[in-house]
Formats: structure tokens, C-alpha cells, sequence
């Protein structure tokens, strides 16, 4: 039995903070899976005013971030493609997107490539964003329209022929591991047990900003016992995640009691999955997962 999981991603750093506790977790058990990267992340700004490695950071962002996503892979164990475009920054102030980044490439150009892809891996699964992208950034909604284009088009052997034979994926999830209940469940934690602790006002302010955001969660998976192997993979990527980051501020034993889970959506299914579920592979016949 081979299961196999597909994680489409904006930027280096994506996979780690969205999802890499539960690639470790499927790695743990023979599962299969390959984060790929659709931009080198070059236009990214230095997050970390400590990070050591500033001079290379101003004089080759690019292959500091390479470097940096290699120690990612090392820490969670995935196997990682890049698919070669250009960050397209984060506009401010109405300013256009950068010429030939990723965000302005046609979609039947870029898509290509994560076709090729999705036909020589065979995912079972592919894991992506919504189209809001999570927040507003051009790469991120842009990864959310090249997942779904080339989930159609990998299926459909008229598409792109020369890319290998047709592949169906099975099931589609978005992310959605950062989400009200389980800033809740913290903060509820943290007030029964930790009440003076200076957390619990960090908590207070996620609380607030996140309250009327609708809960979209169908999937959690339990990957508590990754959650360490998952700060390592971020921490790999220190010149955008600072040691003082919010994505540190809860001891990881304070997360495995309250919430041990990354949360997803299924999106699309072509099986018979009943919900909620605990398992992204959850309904897939054994047939296809040796395929």
C-alpha cells in the first residue's frame, strides 16, 4: 500500500507553517509525500532582525532561501520540487505586480509544469489553499487557481499530452490549520491553568481578531507528537520566522493538551469520505493507494 500526498505551496517557508506536522506524521508511516514550492520566496523581506545570515539575505535571498528550505526538508523528511517561478512580492499602495512573476502567468502556461508533476508522482491527495489564499498575498491565491487547474487538467489526457500519462487525484483539502475553535481551545486552556501566565492576552488578541471567521474544518488529523519536528522545519527558515514569533508563543505541550491537531477542509472528493474525519486518506479504496 503506497499512499501518497501532493502539498502545493506560495513560497519556501509555506510548508512548514501550514501543514508540516502532519507530513511528518504521514512520513512516520510510510507515506509519500512530495511539498512543492512554487516560487523561490526571492522577494521575501528579512523577518528576523537577529538572523545571522543578513549579508547573504541582501546580496542572494534566493539562495539563502534554497538553503533554507533544504533544512526544512531535512528536519520533516518530504521530498520537495521547485516549480521555478518568480515571487510576485507583496504589492502595496495599489502598486502593479511585478512583470513575469508567478501571479502574471497565464494559468495554462504555469500549470504545466505541476501537471508533469501530479502525472509522474500519482498523489492520491493534494493538499493546497483556498481562493483567498489565506490572506491576501498574489502567489498565495495564485496557488490556490494552479492547484485546481492542473487537478482537472492531470486527469483529462486531451490537456497537455506530453506531460505524462492522465492521473486522477482523489481528494482535495485546503488549509485550514489556523482557525477560531482552536485558538479557543488554547486560550479556555490557558485561563483554567495557566490564568497569570503573559499568554493569555496573546491569546485574548488571536481570540479577538479571529471570532467571526466561519469554522470551514472537516478533517483533523491527531500529529501532537510532530509538533516539534514542525518548529524545527519553521526555525529552518530563519530569515523569515523569528525565535520571537507568534507561531512560538505556546509551549508545544500547552498545544498537544489542548489541540493536538492540524485542521483541513476537503474541498473536492471523489470517494465516499463521512465526515468529520481524522485521516486525509480517509475513504480512498486500497486499489487506488497501490496504483
Amino acid at each position: 500500500m503506497t499512499q501518497r500526498l501532493l502539498a502545493v505551496h506560495a513560497h519556501p517557508d509555506d510548508e512548514s507553517s501550514k501543514g508540516a506536522a502532519t507530513y511528518a506524521h504521514y512520513r512516520s508511516i510510510g507515506t509519500e509525500v512530495l511539498v512543492v514550492s512554487c516560487t523561490g520566496g526571492e522577494r521575501g523581506d528579512i523577518q528576523n532582525e537577529a538572523l545571522e545570515s543578513s549579508a547573504m539575505a541582501n546580496r542572494d535571498m534566493a539562495g539563502l532561501r534554497r538553503i533554507e528550505m533544504a533544512n526544512a526538508q531535512a528536519a520533516i523528511g518530504f521530498e520537495h520540487r521547485w516549480l521555478g517561478y518568480q515571487d510576485s512580492g507583496l504589492p502595496e499602495n495599489d502598486e502593479p505586480v511585478p512583470a513575469n512573476s508567478f501571479a502574471l502567468i497565464p494559468l495554462e502556461i504555469s500549470a504545466e509544469p505541476l501537471v508533469k508533476i501530479i502525472r509522474e508522482f500519482r498523489p492520491q491527495v493534494l493538499v493546497t489553499y483556498d481562493e483567498t489564499g489565506g490572506y491576501p498575498h498574489p502567489d498565495h491565491i495564485r496557488t490556490h487557481d494552479i492547484s485546481l487547474y492542473a487537478y482537472e487538467a492531470a486527469a483529462d489526457a486531451s490537456r497537455y499530452p506530453d506531460a505524462g500519462a492522465p492521473w486522477q487525484i482523489s481528494k482535495v483539502y485546503f488549509d485550514r490549520i489556523f482557525n477560531a475553535p482552536r485558538i479557543e481551545a488554547m486560550y479556555q486552556f490557558l485561563l483554567v491553568n495557566a490564568p497569570e501566565t503573559p499568554q493569555l492576552a496573546q491569546m485574548q488578541e488571536f481570540r479577538e481578531r479571529m471570532k467571526d471567521r466561519p469554522v470551514l474544518t472537516t478533517t483533523q488529523v491527531p500529529v501532537g507528537d510532530f509538533f516539534d519536528a514542525r518548529d524545527t522545519a519553521l526555525r529552518a527558515h530563519a530569515s523569515q520566522v523569528a525565535p520571537d514569533s507568534a507561531f512560538f508563543f505556546w509551549p508545544n505541550d500547552l498545544q498537544r493538551q489542548a489541540w493536538p491537531f492540524e485542521d483541513f477542509q476537503l474541498a473536492l472528493s471523489l470517494v465516499d469520505s463521512p465526515l468529520p474525519e481524522t485521516d486525509l486518506f480517509s475513504g480512498i479504496p486500497a486499489e487506488d493507494l497501490s496504483a
